[in-house]
């Protein structure tokens, strides 16, 4: 058996347990095989900010490990910091989606550099994107007014209940144009259109000499379908939902029990000895 060269690992609800930890053997094992020239990839709807401690903790920048930052708009690589891969949304675009949310009752966010920028910084789930995300929070008047640069999502926050009943209402203007989808209950963002974390990975790979036969991966949610069905051997979390899982290659257990080690050492062997 030809083992995976490249492990592909989103974050929460997979790398992840439920308090936001790395299980220990999954560390361990993440580690070794890095040793032994394998590659990490940190695949997450995230900014590289909310990023870089996960990828310190496993030492992935003494080993070209890459982070695929918001959902697949942008590839880092954590040796020399280099983007290998960058799509963000044109900033008129940008500001069209800022403009039509103020019909609604959500809070948009915007990133850059060390900062999440939004209108109102005591609104639901700014501290816990903040926090999450390792960035400064900075108050503006108008984001729209204010967005000057090509961004690579445009998260919005708000009650699931509120999001799930006017989220094609939020997206209808630009459902040709961009990807408009849910990352969790209470998160509803808009990336450029075509892009996700397989895309990301197979143009960033390719420049590093591996392809999607090179990969394994692991996910537990909708935005993990692409690299699922991307890699060569697609692992469904145990907490995943019915789609990942029907999606996948196998099924392990969840992030709270050694999933991701559980699989690898199923898929690569030669690193238990």
């Amino acid at each position: 058996m030809n083992e995976p060269k490249v492990i592909v690992l989103d974050i929460d609800g997979t790398l992840f347990d439920d308090e936001k930890k790395i299980q220990p053997k999954t560390k361990e094992f993440l580690i070794k095989a890095q040793e032994r020239g394998n590659v990490v990839v940190l695949a997450s709807g995230r900014p590289a900010s909310g990023l870089w401690y996960i990828a310190e903790e496993l030492k992935m920048s003494e080993h070209h490990g890459l982070l695929c930052c918001f959902n697949g708009s942008q590839v880092v690589d954590c040796t020399t910091t280099d983007i290998l891969y960058n799509t963000p949304v044109d900033i008129n675009k940008g500001r069209e989606v800022l403009k039509h949310l103020r019909k609604f009752d959500v809070t948009p966010m915007l990133y850059k550099d060390a900062y999440l920028y939004i209108e109102n910084a005591y609104a639901p789930k700014v501290e816990y994107e903040s926090r999450l995300c390792k960035m400064m929070v900075c108050e503006v008047n108008d984001l729209a007014a204010f967005l000057n640069w090509g961004t690579n999502k445009i998260l919005t926050a708000g009650d699931p209940a509120y999001l799930e009943k006017h989220a094609k209402e939020m997206a209808a203007p630009f459902k040709d144009q961009l990807n408009c989808m849910f990352t969790a209950p209470f998160y509803f963002e808009f990336t450029e259109k075509g892009i996700d974390k397989a895309k990301a990975l197979d143009v960033a790979l390719k420049k590093l000499g591996y392809t999607a036969n090179d990969c394994i991966a692991f996910g537990d949610a909708e935005n993990d379908l692409s690299i699922i069905k991307f890699a060569k051997t697609g692992v469904a979390m145990g907490n995943a939902t019915n789609e990942v899982k029907n999606a996948a290659d196998y099924v392990t257990q969840d992030n709270n029990h050694e999933g991701i080690y559980n699989a690898l050492k199923k898929y690569m062997p030669s690193l238990l000895k």
